[in-house]
């Protein structure tokens, strides 16, 4: 059967896994900074700000790096959701831990801002693998993770 749809390379490919991470990671991380790590209406409005600057050029980077991590799963579904929680805590914490601290979380607040975001990239590791393939479907683009990465293919 002829794969009727690209590899996420290319510009449609930032643009499918860039807007993929702002639309999700923006509303998760609302609900993080807001509730978990009890920052101000204004620090989450500033973090949000920073994080939606840093999501432009990691985005692509992300996707390309989730593919190559979920193209070590094995079939099973323990496997593939594994491989998806580790792609985006490995990624995504060290960035998040900078932008929640720049945005002003101190001492408690940006531990607890660290570790509710590394139990958030757990669980939705696999949701937002989900919705990533979706946009990139979206966007006439083959989901990830079905070939070790290659920005040549």
């Amino acid at each position: 059967m002829a794969e009727t749809t690209k590899r996420p390379n290319g510009v449609r490919g930032y643009i499918a896994d860039t807007l993929a991470l702002l639309l999700f990671f923006t509303t998760t991380g609302i609900i993080n900074e807001r509730f978990i790590a009890g920052m101000t209406w204004e620090q989450v409005l500033h973090a949000r700000l920073l994080g939606g600057v840093l999501m432009l050029p990691v985005g692509r980077p992300y996707g390309l790096w989730r593919d190559w991590m979920v193209s070590h799963a094995k079939a099973s579904r323990f496997s593939q959701v594994l491989w998806d929680s580790v792609a985006l805590m490995s990624f995504q914490v060290p960035i998040y831990a900078a932008i929640i601290a720049l945005s002003g979380a101190t001492g408690t607040g940006l531990l607890m801002g660290i570790l509710g975001a590394a139990i958030m990239m757990i669980a939705l590791g696999r949701p937002y693998g989900a919705f990533l393939n979706g946009v990139r479907h979206l966007f006439g683009l083959s989901p990830g993770g079905k070939k070790p990465m290659s920005l040549n293919s």
